[in-house]
């Protein structure tokens, strides 16, 4: 075949916005756009039916899209007999068939694809141009200058600086409000509301059912099942989404984001982490849409500054600690801890309704918001000694939205504390008192969370105390530890003991895989 094409510009799955840097300047008369869907990303972790389902049926919208604009659009799906299973297999096959002049990509999310992006110029023999990700207000470049010198690479300072740099909810150089952070007034239970709206759903069309079928035969050992699929794929519907957060939640947002119910898995969360990361929407246009709802009366500036913060504050940050600290970030082990993950984090069945309540939305939805991720499975995570790797990889089969740039430091330096406190200036652990104040999970639980170590007891309570006396040598010198640890040093003798006692019955029930 002649040469035909100029360039030969490649989209990855979780890029697919039509301002991506990839996309500037492309010529339908003169690029050809490759697309695929490969063996290797879709098994390289069990990912979650649905999360798989939503990839793929939006990257089969977009290239319908950019077809409507005159693109020709090389799509390898799935089955087809030809496909070879690697991006990199697929982009060598439409090097050789379509003799482009170049390569043009926006750069990768994970560090194993950029690792695999960077030989491919000498392996094609062929300029490929890698373009920073214009999605995000903070370069890696950006990041690394920030940290340099810097003792400690605390958020709230970064938070800080991204507040500066988009000018969002500032007056001058100052926050609105005097404070940079409302946090503190978003720490309110949630009570059963009959009147809270429904979160909108988006029935599957004739694609995305295909897509479905496929999955549910291709997949069938991988958690969940495709039926109930109702995420958004395609940008007009993520948008559907956007502004009816920004009307019916956002307004209740801020005191109810820590607080989990029952029998409402989403509350007042925005469900929009999804669409962010796969590209569908603009992180710093809705950010812009939250702070007009403020500055129009519409929502309350508590409520306002903590979703802006979560999107330009720990998302950017996120970002930013990952590539700055890869490959050695994800091998980071403080606690040395090791244990296996029970049964019931792909099954659901144990007595601790908290647990059984948040897996088991997560295999039914893909998703929990972040309290639960963070104070359920990841708080019992910490306090049982569970592998971090593997908890890391768990997060990243289960959840729709989890990219391994966002999901692996959320859980290795906040959940795990396995960096040391790199990201985190305390372990977020807890006993069962933070899950029955923040939570109606305690009211029907097997346990009885007011009971400490004796029959019947909560286990989180004896796991919290023995969480922090196996690790005092690497804790008791941590400042934001010294009240919990002024507490264990006043007990008596007689206490440490049950507590131990009552943590080491558990957790050997859990080795001998006993039901608890």
């Amino acid at each position: 075949m002649k040469q035909r094409y100029r360039n030969l510009i490649f989209i990855l799955g979780d890029q697919l916005s039509h301002s991506i840097s990839s996309l500037e300047g492309a010529d339908p008369g003169r690029d050809i756009i490759l697309m695929c869907e490969v063996h290797e990303e879709t098994t390289y972790v069990r990912h979650h039916r649905k999360k798989i389902v939503l990839i793929l049926s939006a990257m089969r919208h977009f290239a319908q899209e950019l077809r409507g604009k005159g693109f020709d659009v090389r799509y390898i799906e799935l089955d087809d007999e030809a496909n070879s299973g690697s991006f990199t297999n697929e982009l060598k096959r439409a090097v050789k068939e379509t003799k482009p002049e170049r390569v043009i990509v926006t750069e990768p999310g994970e560090f194993r694809v950029s690792q695999a992006m960077s030989e491919w110029e000498t392996s094609f023999n062929l300029p490929v141009e890698i373009r920073l990700d214009s999605r995000f207000l903070c370069s890696r470049e950006e990041f690394a200058n920030w940290a340099e010198g810097r003792r400690e690479l605390r958020m709230e300072f970064f938070y800080r600086d991204m507040r500066r740099k988009t000018g969002l909810l500032m007056e001058g150089d100052k926050p609105v409000g005097g404070r940079w952070n409302f946090d503190a007034e978003n720490r309110k239970p949630a009570k059963p509301d009959l009147f809270r709206p429904s979160h909108l759903h988006f029935p599957p069309d004739g694609v995305t059912r295909q897509v479905m079928t496929l999955i549910d035969g291709r997949f069938a050992d991988h958690m969940g099942e495709a039926k109930g699929f109702a995420f958004a794929v395609t940008q007009p519907d993520a948008e559907r989404a956007a502004d009816g957060f920004i009307e019916h939640f956002l307004p209740n947002f801020g005191e109810t984001q820590d607080a989990m119910l029952t029998s409402d898995p989403f509350l007042n969360h925005s469900l929009l982490s999804f669409y962010i990361n796969l590209g569908l929407l603009d992180p710093l246009d809705i950010c812009r849409r939250a702070e007009r709802a403020y500055l129009e009366g519409e929502a309350p500036l508590n409520a306002v500054e903590g979703f802006i913060r979560q999107i330009i504050g720990w998302r950017e940050y996120m970002r930013g600690i990952y590539w700055h600290f890869m490959p050695d970030y994800a091998a980071r082990n403080f606690f040395d801890a090791s244990r296996s993950l029970p049964s019931f984090f792909w099954d659901g069945k144990t007595k601790m309704n908290c647990l059984s309540t948040v897996i088991g939305e997560t295999i039914q939805n893909a998703y929990a918001h972040h309290i639960q991720r963070l104070m359920i499975t990841g708080n019992f995570a910490l306090l049982a000694g569970l592998d971090p790797h593997a908890v890391h990889q768990w997060y990243l089969e289960v959840y729709a939205d989890a990219f391994e740039w966002v999901e692996l430091p959320n859980v290795i330096g906040m959940s795990q504390f396995a960096d040391g406190g790199l990201l985190g200036s305390k372990p977020y652990a807890a006993s069962g008192a933070y899950i029955s104040r923040m939570s109606d999970y305690c009211e029907t639980c097997h346990y009885d969370v007011r009971k400490k170590t004796e029959e019947g007891a909560c286990p989180f309570n004896s796991l919290y105390w023995d969480f922090l006396d196996r690790n005092s040598e690497k804790l008791a010198g941590n400042r934001r530890l010294a009240q919990p640890y002024a507490t264990w040093r006043r007990m008596k003798g007689e206490q440490h003991k049950a507590y131990r006692s009552a943590a080491r019955t558990f957790l050997k029930k859990l080795d001998d895989a006993e039901p608890v």
